[in-house]
């Protein structure tokens, strides 16, 4: 299916949601196997477990049904969904006995490796490590933006910050990525490159 966003994939949504709103657990079925990939990664990006992320993703899908008459269906169903994610894993992060039990499990599990095409699993856990240095709100843009592909717009969307405040803390958040893997992961300046 095409990417959140375009005129059919956009009508399509608008049509499930719609339905969904009467009633019809089919279509409201579909929206969540169209989207729970994208919720469940953004929740281990920012939570780093999968327990966590799966709770957070559901949690999200839920608060969302409950929101279905307040969405505006002109907009991408997606960015929405995941500004409900995005909360709902912050809610979860303020609380500081689940943070500490999740850094906890976090430093006993294997790093995982970020899936990614142009380089290797090594380089792709460093570039991982790389991110995980950022600043919280630089490495939120960075997983919308690049992780989970999100174009601008959506990425703004699903910060619920205007577009600018996106490219400036995208610009930020790279230049601060840079100066990261120039000190600490050598290696990966010349993948980059």
């Amino acid at each position: 299916m095409a990417r959140s966003g375009t005129s059919d994939t956009a009508t399509v949504e608008a049509n499930l949601i719609r339905q969904a709103r009467q009633g019809d657990a089919a279509a409201w079925e579909m929206l969540v196997r169209q989207h729970q990939a994208a919720a469940f990664r953004l929740g281990y990006l920012l939570l780093r477990t999968p327990a966590e992320a799966e709770d957070v993703a559901q949690e999200a899908f839920v608060r969302a049904f409950l929101a279905l008459d307040k969405f505006d269906e002109t907009r991408p169903f997606r960015p929405w969904l995941l500004q409900i994610t995005r909360n709902v894993a912050k809610n979860r992060l303020r609380s500081l006995s689940r943070y500490w039990a999740m850094v906890k499990r976090w430093w006993q599990e294997e790093e995982t490796a970020v899936e990614a095409t142009a380089v290797s699993q090594d380089e792709s856990a460093q570039l991982w490590q790389a991110v995980q240095q950022l600043r919280p709100k630089a490495q939120e843009v960075v997983y919308l933006r690049y992780f989970l592909e999100l174009s601008e717009a959506e990425t703004a969307e699903a910060l619920d910050v205007p577009a600018g405040t996106v490219k400036s803390r995208l610009h930020r958040a790279l230049q601060q990525l840079k100066g990261v893997i120039e000190a600490d992961f050598v290696e990966l300046k010349e993948v980059i490159e």
